[in-house]
């Protein structure tokens, strides 16, 4: 299966960047395990207007839209109920709905593909000389009301997301930290699992937070554990996402470990950047070709 998505050309969201030069400095100082705030000037665009996105969430598959309570805690292990509304009305009422909505890979709409890869674009000669081809950009457009909470979990891809209404807070911990994450939690996400974490009262002395406004910007590290308080008023954020060979290692060899441990095996944790994961990664697309293995 090949990860690659064509060839992104140096294009300019209104013929001027989005993300300013010492934006671009950070980022290249900080990439890829740094979590860290950015800036970027793409706060109107009549693609993220609520509207528009009601629209989008309309036409995209089902499999390409969630939407939930907002009333949540922080930690929750399963996935949370529906709300009995749909996609359309969750985000055209979003302001009184009580919900979070997610719109998944919006790179399945033309317009929407073009935008997430002209700000790809501006961050490629950073992102590809540390860890190499961008792999599979996808969007993710997150719509939500007031004072919701999107649960503590974490995320296979490199993310940068962009807060481009309203307000929100973003608290993360340590990528790769069993404390925060166990192994085993990401070995079953791996396999078919959920990206839900169990939340525990300590953990809030070691998460940082960043507070976004429209105009701001977080680097969330691949795995990245984290939780989403939104402000007083509606949210609406951009997640512009990718992958590296680098990451795709470490989830098949998280995998891998799940399979060592039904073997009866206490595997070591994987490593995180820069040292490798290509053996057991290895390992696990040998075990992929063998029916009913993993």
């Amino acid at each position: 299966m090949s990860h690659y998505v064509g060839n992104l050309h140096g294009r300019q969201v209104g013929g001027k960047q989005i993300f300013p030069a010492r934006s671009r400095a950070y980022f290249a100082a900080s990439y890829p395990e740094g979590a860290h705030k950015l800036t970027h000037d793409l706060v109107a665009h009549p693609l993220l207007e609520l509207e528009a996105l009601a629209q989008l969430g309309e036409t995209l598959p089902a499999a390409s839209i969630e939407y939930n309570r907002g009333d949540l805690p922080i930690g929750i292990t399963e996935k949370p109920g529906a709300t009995g509304r749909t996609i359309g009305e969750t985000i055209r009422e979003i302001d009184s709905a009580n919900s979070w909505a997610v719109l998944k890979n919006i790179e399945q709409d033309p317009a929407y593909a073009g935008l997430l890869h002209e700000l790809l674009d501006e961050m490629r000669e950073v992102i590809e000389p540390a860890t190499g081809e961008m792999l599979t950009p996808q969007g993710f457009i997150f719509v939500t009301s007031p004072d919701a909470v999107t649960p503590y979990h974490f995320d296979p891809e490199h993310n940068i997301l962009l807060q481009l209404r309203g307000s929100k807070a973003m608290t993360l911990w340590p990528a790769g930290d069993n404390r925060f994450a166990p192994d085993k939690v990401h070995e079953a996400y791996h396999t078919g699992g959920g990206r839900e974490l169990g939340w525990e009262e300590t953990f809030a002395d070691f998460g940082i937070t960043f507070p976004l406004h429209p105009g701001d910007a977080v680097y969330v590290p691949v795995m990245a554990p984290h939780y989403v308080r939104n402000g007083t008023e509606v949210s609406v954020s951009l997640s512009i996402t990718w992958r590296s060979n680098w990451s795709y290692d470490e989830a098949d060899a998280r995998a891998f470990n799940h399979l060592l441990r039904r073997w009866g095996m206490t595997p070591r944790s994987t490593n995180r950047w820069p040292r490798q994961n290509r053996l057991k990664a290895l390992g696990c697309r040998i075990a992929r070709r063998i029916p009913g293995l993993l």
